[in-house]
């Protein structure tokens, strides 16, 4: 089921300059929780999922959040990419599944098969289009959700590549712009539960890197698309997974994890900034808080 807000919460749509620290509002719902801003290839335009769908609205702006068509696909979540042609759009279904789906409308062409037995969170797509980096979760026969891998696929589909396998939840994975590393979130420091901090590794799961140590629990690595620094989200200490509603900060630092500095806190975590969200200048990014009344 799509998340919904409470009663007298908001969901805002921002933007952040990095230079000048200025907030700058872009919509705010009290109907609609909206979630994950992507930013289009020629920067005009922000891509939101809010009720199970996707919408998109202008990043100046000037329009309301429109409907976006995707079939069948009517059950998305918060994990969704934009193809690099610029003309579509990766997306994970309520059905555990990743569709490719055109930003114009029409319908999703599924992705993902049914014979590997898992879901398939989306979260990285290589910058030549041609590879998907995504979270698999395995069920077991008793319902239990075993801990979170990260995976490749083919963008046309076909066979998977398992990157991390081990008894610690990965996630976030994401390409670099310069397609040598996938940068993601992960549980393996071992410092207590919860305790996540990022890494990144090259694209076969080889040498991985952590980029942060601290008391705090950081998730959703997002580089900037020139390559120079990464914001990411970090929720307080001993924090499980990466809830909604709570008091998070939105962090700056290199794309080796030097050089961190805090950027806003606000309500948020689940939703506020999931996926890459940067604008293709690297000047600003979008993200989404949740005030109550």
């Amino acid at each position: 089921m799509p998340r919904t807000l409470a009663a007298g919460q908001r969901s805002r749509i921002l933007i952040f300059d990095i230079a000048t620290g200025e907030q700058t509002l872009v919509h705010e719902s009290g109907d609609v929780l909206y979630e994950a801003p992507n930013w289009t290839l020629d920067g005009s335009d922000l891509i939101v999922n809010g009720n199970g769908r996707l919408f998109r609205l202008a990043a100046d702006g000037s329009t309301a959040p429109q409907l976006i068509d995707t079939g069948e696909a009517v059950d998305l979540n918060n994990d969704h990419v934009l193809d690099p042609d610029g003309e579509h759009v990766f997306v994970s279904n309520g059905d555990r599944h990743i569709y490719r789906a055109p930003l114009a409308g029409g319908e999703a062409v599924r992705i993902t098969e049914d014979d590997d037995g898992r879901f398939h969170f989306l979260h990285g797509v290589s910058p030549d289009g041609s590879t998907l980096a995504y979270v698999g979760v395995e069920v077991d026969a008793n319902g239990t959700w075993n801990a979170p891998n990260i995976f490749t696929i083919p963008a046309a589909g076909g066979e998977n590549t398992q990157l991390t396998d081990d008894r610690f939840p990965d996630d976030g994975s994401e390409y670099s712009p310069d397609g040598a590393w996938i940068y993601f979130n992960s549980e393996r420091a071992d410092t207590g539960a919860g305790h996540a901090q990022l890494y990144r590794m090259r694209l076969d799961g080889s040498g991985v890197e952590q980029l942060t140590s601290d008391e705090r629990v950081n998730w959703f690595p997002h580089v900037s698309p020139d390559g120079s620094k990464m914001v990411f989200i970090s929720f307080p200490p001993g924090t499980i997974g990466h809830p909604a509603d709570k008091d998070v900060i939105l962090r700056l630092a290199n794309v080796d994890g030097s050089e961190q500095r805090d950027l806003v806190r606000l309500c948020g975590g689940q939703g506020t900034i999931n996926v890459p969200s940067w604008s293709p200048d690297s000047t600003t990014f979008a993200f989404v808080d949740y005030p109550a009344a």
